[in-house]
């Protein structure tokens, strides 16, 4: 940040401190009215005791604007501080969608005394969309949009515009319904402003358009978003009946959830979502002791395998030697791709068909990371052979051909376990990122030990074994 910025953000708080100590709540609200929406929400971060004043003091619009794209926690004590007229004022205010976003993180009885605040059409509005699924477009959606018929003339549907679109969500797309209520087409704004005043709608929309179902998740909205590059997209029922329209702001910020959610799943543990440091101690452990006793109770298997070859570590000791080696090796191979295909499957660049394409591809990957892991420890256990000779014992070339055979294996088998496990759980109807790189790692270092211990005794039979 420059030097410039940062003395303007100081000039800011200062000046609002000073404002605030004169008790002067019309001085306060021209000030805060006076702002950019970005600045308030500084104010608001650099100040948390002041969050309440500050909203209240500011006309509801502008008041609408910054609480929106605050944290979910700050405007949870902003509406607890908040006289009920300014609440009543804020949630009616409210986009829907984003209402809807805000209610629902909230437990049943504060639900059911803020709705009573709604007006009688917002209230209607904001019960259908809670209805819905948890996780479907139905929550996202927003019924503020703008439709005509395809009998309008273009300069019918521009007077259309005039009249309503000041309470739309967006403009930049207009829907085209028929008399039922259906999904006809929708058209860019930019189509309209370049066709001629008399020309019918339904001489210039082509049929070709995308929509979601109400029902559809919303992981799979954010991919159809990205693969059309729309604004908004238009919303259905099962009858094709256009119900709403999902914006690309909304998108983003599922996008960000879905993110941060799989970025803690992939650490092992449960999504908090809630920001890190206002998380209670104790969900905090809730959320993390889980994970961990499941990962406890995998590696006691890890130790039973390990109880399973006590006779052979005991005839030939330098083979424990390499045991974190190999292990670390073979979970350090699957969360490797584990991890790639969790990202690959977020995004949509592959699916569960095509578990074939990614088994031979990570199989040859295997093969080919694992063959260079293995030659390194083949040769790091000759050349420390010849500088210190007889610390491998009296069979140092077939200890290093097991080394090196074993790390292949393993590494092979690591890649595979890694890229499928994902598959598997997306396959079940699982989130894939539970298949956490902790819990890869996990069921490799069992496996691993097994792999180990065969080559070994394969390969050592006779001799230390």
């Amino acid at each position: 940040m420059s030097d410039e910025l940062k003395e303007a953000e100081q000039n800011l708080s200062d000046l609002f401190l000073e404002i605030l100590a004169k008790e002067d709540a019309q001085l306060l609200k021209e000030f805060l009215d006076e702002q950019n929406i970005s600045d308030v929400v500084e104010l608001v971060n650099e100040f948390p005791e002041q969050e309440a004043t500050i909203i209240d003091n500011m006309t509801v619009h502008r008041a609408v604007s910054v609480f929106k794209i605050l944290d979910i926690n700050q405007q949870k004590d902003i509406i607890k501080e908040l006289p009920a007229r300014k609440t009543a004022k804020i949630l009616n205010e409210l986009p829907p969608d984003d209402r809807t976003d805000f209610l629902e993180e909230l437990p049943k009885a504060a639900i059911r005394d803020l709705i009573k605040l709604l007006d009688p059409e917002e209230r209607k509005i904001t019960l259908s969309l809670l209805g819905y699924p948890e996780d479907s477009v139905g929550r996202l959606m927003t019924p503020d949009y703008v439709y005509v018929y395809p009998h309008y003339t273009v300069a019918q549907v521009l007077d259309t515009i005039r009249k309503y679109g000041k309470n739309s969500e967006t403009i930049d797309v207009i829907y085209i319904i028929d008399e039922f209520g259906g999904l006809v087409d929708d058209m860019r704004i930019r189509d309209l402003l370049l066709a001629k005043p008399n020309d019918i709608v339904a001489d210039i929309i082509d049929g070709r358009f995308v929509a979601l179902n109400v029902y559809d998740d919303q992981e799979h909205a954010s991919q159809v978003f990205k693969m059309n590059n729309r604004t908004a997209i238009p919303v259905v029922d099962d009858n094709d009946v256009l119900l709403g329209i999902v914006t690309i702001d909304d998108i983003l910020w599922v996008t960000n959830e879905e993110f941060s959610e799989d970025m803690q799943k992939m650490g092992g543990t449960e999504a908090l979502n809630e920001p890190y440091l206002d998380i209670s101690l104790k969900k905090l452990f809730q959320k993390r002791i889980t994970w961990l006793v499941i990962l406890f109770f995998g590696e006691m298997f890890t130790a039973t395998a390990m109880g399973y070859f006590e006779g052979e570590m005991q005839k030939a000791i330098v083979l424990t030697l390499f045991i974190p080696l190999i292990l670390s090796s073979g979970g350090n191979s699957g969360s490797q791709a584990s991890t790639l295909i969790i990202q690959a499957m977020s995004i949509g660049e592959i699916t569960i068909t095509d578990w074939w394409k990614i088994l031979k591809r990570e199989l040859t990957s295997g093969l080919l990371l694992g063959g260079v892991l293995g030659i390194i420890g083949f040769f790091r256990i000759m050349i420390w052979h010849y500088i210190n000779p007889g610390y491998y014992g009296v069979h140092p070339i077939l200890v290093a051909i097991t080394i090196g055979f074993t790390l292949l294996g393993v590494v092979i088998w690591g890649t595979i376990t890694g890229s499928m496990l994902p598959i598997l759980l997306k396959r079940l109807g699982a989130d894939p990122a539970a298949s956490s790189a902790p819990f890869v790692a996990t069921l490799v270092d069992v496996t691993a030990l097994i792999i180990y211990f065969s080559v070994a005794l394969l390969i050592l039979k006779g001799t230390l074994l």
